[in-house]
């Protein structure tokens, strides 16, 4: 098999344009093709008067060695990866005990999938509910204003990617093609096949939902344990004489205590009070950057016209999106993050007194306005020194002012972006309708972030507007605040994926810093279940 890349063809291309594009690229006929798949499919509209299709191909052909050959100084012509997944270890059923996972969002999925299909029987803690309980829950803040604390955008079955665009891609080194594991267990589990060969393939919010139920399923018909709503509220450590510390299990609200000697940690980017519990034992947690800011939002066709010109609403196309950076003058970035084409800003407040925004799609993509984190970058050196979870208090503090410029009833602030960028307060919203729900408050945001955040988002945004005609249209609507960009903290971990001084214990994923995304949370996930599985057998050995 021949991995075939490169192959470009205009966008409207008859059906037999690529096969006879492998034909010309290899110098063959078309009877020497015994026969071809797709392996990724991407557009390039960087000419908006001539998009292309840009495929790679793994083609099986006659005489395949010679074709090899003869194509030897082409790099686009290589023998096809092996992408398939191959275990790294299996249970042989005298282990003395249970691995334990703490989350259920991709990475918790994934390490206690992986976990189950090697024979280890994992339990699976969350804090959480199960998906269709915790999206009722999550619709009690969006359409009544309740909070509740335990169950909502970011705790409970799925994790906080299930309330988003659901995007699977991702910039990670991955040379074992782990994410094509990732990949193929959501095609099992009800994802559109079309997942493995799109370039920036995403499922939506909805087909996520009953996605988690049926791997779940899977883990608990291979001996896995869900055990929801079991909030973990301490670990269990041992201290030897000499000092040396190793996990022995957690304790659960309520008093249980689960031993284990093997404890994945993946518990997303907004559980602070465990990270609070685990700085209080002496797990060696550090501070890292991440960013925070507003929701822009503007009309979709706005975007599809601005990327696509005549060829937008094109089926092949789909809702436009868009990735915008700018280095501003007093040293902040800024950036587009999470961009939901066709989408919605959510409520993602997990803490009473607090809000926070989020953007989300279903797989349609069909919805009014297309939205973005718009943010700027904080580090612990600039912005919140001195102790590692500083940056928690950080985002509290600018959740908030939000909540409270908001009305304090978990209504928005919101604002005209061309009230924001004369530094006026909005009394009205323009012709963007903000899709935020409960609602948005007119209001000045420049009250919500600090005034560099500030400075650095008016300098961006007319540049952008040059980038993309109508970006920095006056009725573009500004929502408040997004904080939960990444993990404020990185619970660090030595070459097993052990914590560097807790043994035993396994940070994973998002929130112990190593992930940004479905995609790449679930394969940290992958590589995390096998060290526990290796470490396991290599008990046994010892």
């Amino acid at each position: 098999m021949l991995r075939l890349t490169e192959i470009r063809l205009p966008l409207d291309h008859d059906p037999d344009a690529l096969s006879a594009a492998i034909c010309e690229r290899l110098g063959i006929e078309p009877d020497q093709i015994i026969d071809f798949q797709i392996a990724r499919r991407a557009h390039d509209a960087r000419r908006k008067s001539a998009i292309l299709m840009v495929y790679s191909v793994d083609a099986e052909i006659k005489d395949e060695a010679a074709v090899l050959a003869r194509c030897s100084g082409d790099i686009r012509v290589r023998p096809a990866p092996d992408q398939a997944y191959h275990f790294t270890a299996k249970a042989t059923g005298h282990e003395t005990s249970r691995p334990i996972v703490i989350g259920t969002g991709p990475c918790g999925l994934f390490a206690g999938l992986i976990l189950a299909q090697m024979g280890f029987c994992p339990i699976i803690l969350d804090r959480g509910k199960v998906v269709r309980e915790r999206t009722k829950d999550t619709w009690g803040l969006w359409r009544g204003k309740v909070l509740n604390p335990e169950s909502n955008v970011q705790y409970g079955e799925g994790g906080a990617g299930t309330f988003s665009d659901g995007k699977l891609y991702s910039q990670i080194k991955d040379p074992r093609h782990l994410g094509r594991k990732v990949l193929t267990e959501f095609v099992k589990a009800g994802a559109p096949p079309e997942i493995l060969t799109e370039a920036h393939p995403h499922i939506g919010t909805f087909r996520l939902v009953s996605m988690v139920e049926s791997l779940r399923g899977s883990i608990e018909a291979l001996g896995g344990e869900y055990r929801f709503q079991s909030k973990v509220t301490d670990l269990l450590i041992e201290t030897a004489p000499s000092g040396t510390r190793k996990t022995v299990g957690v304790a659960l609200e309520g008093g249980e205590r689960l031993m284990s000697d093997h404890v994945v940690l993946a518990i997303g980017h907004s559980a602070r009070d465990t990270f609070e519990m685990l700085y209080d034992r002496g797990v060696h947690i550090e501070a890292k950057p991440f960013s925070i800011g507003f929701r822009i939002e503007h009309p979709q066709s706005l975007i599809d016209n601005a990327r696509f010109g005549s060829f937008a609403k094109h089926p092949d196309l789909g809702a436009a999106d868009y990735k915008l950076s700018h280095a501003c003058a007093n040293g902040r970035t800024v950036y587009s993050f999470c961009m939901c084409p066709g989408g919605t800003v959510v409520a993602a407040a997990s803490e009473p007194g607090r809000l926070v925004t989020n953007g989300m799609s279903q797989y349609s993509r069909k919805e009014r306005n297309a939205n973005a984190g718009m943010v700027v970058d904080v580090t612990p050196e600039k912005d919140f020194p001195g102790h590692p979870l500083a940056g928690i208090a950080l985002q509290r503090h600018w959740e908030e002012q939000a909540f409270k410029a908001g009305g304090s009833d978990y209504t928005a602030p919101g604002q005209r972006l061309g009230d924001f960028l004369a530094g006026r307060a909005s009394t009205q919203l323009g012709q963007v309708a903000p899709s935020y729900k409960p609602g948005v408050k007119p209001t000045d945001l420049s009250a919500c972030l600090p005034d560099f955040a500030i400075a650095a988002m008016r300098e961006a945004l007319p540049v952008f507007g040059r980038q993309i005609p109508g970006f920095d249209d006056p009725d573009a609507v500004l929502t408040g605040v997004e904080t939960r960009t990444s993990s404020p903290i990185r619970i660090t971990r030595d070459k097993t994926f052990q914590s560097l001084n807790t043994p035993g214990l396994y940070p994973a994923g998002e929130g112990a810093g190593y992930a940004g995304g479905i995609l790449s949370a679930a394969v940290d996930g992958i590589k995390v279940a096998e060290a526990v599985a290796a470490a396991m057998v290599g008990d046994q050995a010892t």
